[in-house]
C-alpha cells in the first residue's frame, strides 16, 4: 500500500521477506552482555522485542570468534551458549511480529592485548591504526598488531561462515556483514593499514578480496537475499589513520560493481558526518548517497542521523529503499508508531548508552496517543 505522505511507512519486499515498513533499527552497541561468556540475556530479548514494530531490526555488532573481540560487554555468536541466548532474542522479536538480522563483526587491529591474555591482536599489516579500544580497564590506545598470515585470513573467513551458520540456528532472518570503519574489512581496504604484498594487498582487487571471500563463504549458508553488508566509505575523525585517500572512490566503485552481481538483501551505506571539502572525496559532498545509488544496482539502505522528515524525503526521491535509524530507537521503542502519529521523540540518556543494565535500556516508555499506550502491530 502506497503512503505518499510517509513513504517510510510503506510495506517493502526484501527478497522473500515482507517488511512492515521501511524504518530499520540500526545496529547499536549497548554493552549489556555483562557475563563472562558474552551471552545475550533475557533483558536483551526484552529490549529488542520492544522495538519489533520496525520493518527490520539489525542486531548490535556481534563477534564472529573469540579473536574478533575489541570492546567490552558485546555479545558473540561463536559458542553454543551464545546461540541459545540469541534464540531468546529472535523468538521474542518474532513473537512481536518483527524481523531481525544478525550483524557479524571483527575488529582486527583495533583490539587490544587485554582481550587476548596479553597477545597482540592481528591486522592486515603490522601498522598501528592509532585509535582506541574499550577494554575492561577503560579506553586504551591501540598498539602495533601482528600481521595476519594467509592461513589466519582463511580461518577468519571460516569464522564468518560458522557465525552465519550459528545465526541461522539462532533463528535470525538474515545476516549483515559489519564493514564499517573501525572494523577488520576497512583495514584491508585502506592504503594506510594494508601494505601487504600478497594476494590480499597492493591492488584494489587484492585489498577488496576478503570482502568477496567472506560473502562467498556465507552464501554457502544463506540465500543471497538474506545477506547484507554495511560500509562507512567516508569517515574523517575518531577513526585513527583510516581516512579517505586517492583510492577511496575507485575502490568503492570496484566493490559496488562486484556487489551488484550478488543480489544481496541490501547494501547499507553510512554517510559522512563532516564537511568533505578539501578531502580526496570532496566530489561526494553534494551528491553522496546518489553516488552509491548510481554505482550499485541492488537495494540501498542509508544511515546518517536521518529524521522522520529527511528519511521520508530520501525514500520519496528514490535515492534509498530503506532508512536505518540508530539513536532515535534508544529512547523510542515505538519509533514507528511515533512516526505514524507525528509525535515528538523522547531523548535518551547518553550516560546509560553503554552501561547500566535495564536502566536506560529496556525502561523507556512508549508514547501515549488517543489516551492509550502505543501498541505494536
Amino acid at each position: 500500500m502506497k503512503n505518499t505522505a510517509q513513504p517510510l511507512l510503506e510495506e517493502y519486499q526484501l527478497g522473500d521477506l515482507t517488511l512492515k515498513n521501511r524504518v530499520v533499527m540500526a545496529s547499536l552497541t549497548r554493552g549489556r552482555a555483562t557475563n563472562a561468556g558474552l551471552v545475550p540475556t533475557p533483558l536483551m530479548a526484552e529490549y529488542y522485542a520492544q522495538r519489533a514494530s520496525a520493518g527490520l531490526i539489525l542486531s548490535e555488532g556481534t563477534w564472529v570468534s573469540a579473536k574478533s573481540i575489541g570492546f567490552i560487554n558485546v555479545p558473540g555468536i561463536y559458542t553454543q551458549e551464545q546461540v541459545e541466548g540469541w534464540k531468546l532474542v529472535t523468538q521474542a522479536v518474532h513473537a512481536n511480529g518483527g524481523l531481525i538480522f544478525s550483524q557479524l563483526g571483527h575488529v582486527g587491529s583495533v583490539s587490544h592485548p587485554d582481550f587476548f591474555g596479553g597477545e597482540l591482536p592481528a591486522g592486515p599489516s603490522a601498522i598501528n591504526p592509532q585509535t582506541r579500544s574499550f577494554t575492561p580497564d577503560g579506553f586504551k590506545d591501540s598498539l602495533t598488531p601482528r600481521e595476519f598470515t594467509v592461513a589466519e585470513i582463511k580461518q577468519t573467513i571460516q569464522d564468518y561462515k560458522q557465525a552465519a551458520k550459528n545465526a541461522k540456528e539462532a533463528g535470525f532472518d538474515g545476516v549483515e556483514i559489519h564493514a564499517q570503519v573501525g572494523m577488520l574489512i576497512p583495514q584491508f581496504l585502506s592504503l594506510a593499514t594494508n601494505q601487504r604484498t600478497d594476494a590480499y594487498g597492493g591492488s584494489i582487487e587484492n585489498r577488496a578480496r576478503i570482502i568477496f571471500e567472506i560473502l562467498d563463504a556465507i552464501l554457502e549458508v544463506w540465500d543471497s537475499t538474506r545477506v547484507a553488508i554495511k560500509f562507512t566509505p567516508v569517515a574523517l575523525s575518531h577513526v585513527g589513520i583510516i581516512t579517505p585517500d586517492e583510492e577511496t572512490i575507485p575502490i568503492f566503485q570496484y566493490i559496488l560493481r562486484k556487489l551488484s552481481e550478488y543480489n544481496l538483501a541490501y547494501l547499507q551505506i553510512v554517510g559522512p558526518a563532516e564537511d568533505l571539502t578539501g578531502t580526496p572525496v570532496a566530489i561526494l559532498q553534494d551528491d553522496y548517497f546518489s553516488h552509491f545509488r548510481r554505482n550499485y544496482r541492488g537495494r540501498l539502505m542509508v544511515n546518517l542521523g536521518f529524521t522522520q522528515e529527511s528519511g521520508n524525503a530520501i525514500v520519496r526521491e528514490g535515492t534509498a529503499d530503506l532508512v536505518s535509524f540508530g539513536t532515535p530507537f534508544i529512547a523510542n521503542p515505538d519509533l514507528v508508531e511515533r512516526f505514524q502519529h507525528n509525535l515528538p521523540l523522547a531523548e535518551g540518556n547518553q550516560e546509560t548508552y553503554y552501561t547500566g543494565g535495564e536502566n536506560g535500556y529496556a525502561d523507556y516508555p512508549r508514547a501515549l496517543y488517543n489516551g492509550a499506550m502505543a501498541q505494536s502491530d
